[in-house]
């Protein structure tokens, strides 16, 4: 008697599937996750976060068709109704995503995907709470003696290119035009030019930062000789067990690039208050400040949006926080002859 061969079923969604199911929630959150719109480790990392949640709450086996609208608000409230304006934003703005792929990839009818109801809006983000230091704290911040040089440098190039941290600790030493003062960095939210995942940094559409004397007189003596590596470096080789990128290890030194964590830490130990941690500055303060700075010297909105690189008005109008001295200043031209 022949025994029926066993096949080989395609459970990705989609037109035509081999065994005649309906795509699962589970299913259909993985083929979003493995396509090229999750290319991006970050993006991939925050949709991964978002779906897995949501697949639990809704019931990861159930056909994706079967869950409805009000469900799928319910899910949503549950998970991030308590959580930040921002997060909530993000994480709503994943599910839509994926719901929209879904429907162009042809997961199920278009008219029976759910569809995130119309009282789980998308909320207008709050005004920042960053505080906003003056230049002469943060030119004597830079001026302490016992600051090491490396610190002294990162800060000011952070000040004067008004760029994320990240941004610039990610900044080799070949990238460097010193003479033009500026150099190319892999912005936040950077868009690869090829859709195969992984990509690495020199697909990325890069943009440019530019910095002024103070960085200028800096950054010589910080190199010191080095030709290529991270610009920014730890005190210490990593151990022999990390595995570490040749981008991010100095050829000269062996050290490797120096992490958010420890520079955010060494920014907080040199402003705490008392020696207490978590009481000193945040690296995304320097960005605050001199964007602020920039808003307070008369800087057009055009130019202000260039240096900033933000796409979007509204994104720009918040980085600009003025301070009580300027508002009364500007507030005495209104006052009489």
């Amino acid at each position: 008697m022949p025994t029926a061969l066993n096949k080989v079923v395609d459970l990705r969604p989609g037109d035509g599937r081999a065994d005649g199911t309906l795509a699962t929630v589970r299913s259909a959150a993985d083929a979003f996750l493995d396509s090229p719109a999750c290319a991006n480790s970050n993006t991939r990392r925050s949709y991964t976060t978002t779906l897995d949640k949501v697949a639990v709450e809704l019931g990861g086996d159930r056909p994706l068709s079967s869950v409805a609208d009000e469900e799928l608000g319910q899910a949503l409230e549950q998970l991030w109704g308590e959580a930040s304006v921002a997060t909530w934003n993000t994480r709503r703005g994943a599910v839509g995503g994926w719901l929209k792929w879904c429907a162009e990839h042809g997961v199920a009818d278009a008219a029976e995907l759910p569809a995130i109801p119309a009282w789980c809006k998308c909320l207008s983000p709050p005004g920042s709470d960053t505080p906003v230091r003056s230049r002469t704290a943060i030119d004597r911040l830079i001026g302490r003696r016992e600051v090491h040089l490396r610190e002294k440098t990162l800060w000011r190039m952070l000040y004067e290119t008004a760029a994320r941290s990240e941004e610039i600790l990610g900044v080799n030493i070949e990238d460097l035009d010193l003479s033009g003062r500026t150099c190319p960095i892999k912005a936040k939210g950077a868009k690869p030019r090829t859709r195969t995942r992984g990509a690495s940094r020199e697909q990325y559409v890069m943009e440019r930062v530019w910095w002024d004397a103070g960085t200028a007189r800096l950054l010589p003596r910080l190199i010191a000789g080095r030709t290529s590596g991270p610009l920014f470096i730890g005190h210490r080789r990593p151990g022999p067990g990390k595995k570490v990128d040749a981008r991010d290890l100095c050829p000269d030194t062996g050290r490797a690039r120096l992490s958010y964590g420890q520079a955010r830490a060494l920014l907080d130990s040199h402003t705490s208050i008392g020696g207490e941690t978590g009481t000193g500055w945040d690296l995304h303060e320097l960005r605050h400040s001199a964007l602020t700075h920039l808003g307070e010297s008369g800087v057009s909105l055009l130019l202000f949006m260039a240096k900033s690189r933000h796409k979007k008005e509204q994104h720009a109008r918040r980085y600009f926080k003025p301070s009580a001295a300027v508002m009364a200043e500007v507030t005495a031209v209104l006052g009489p002859a």
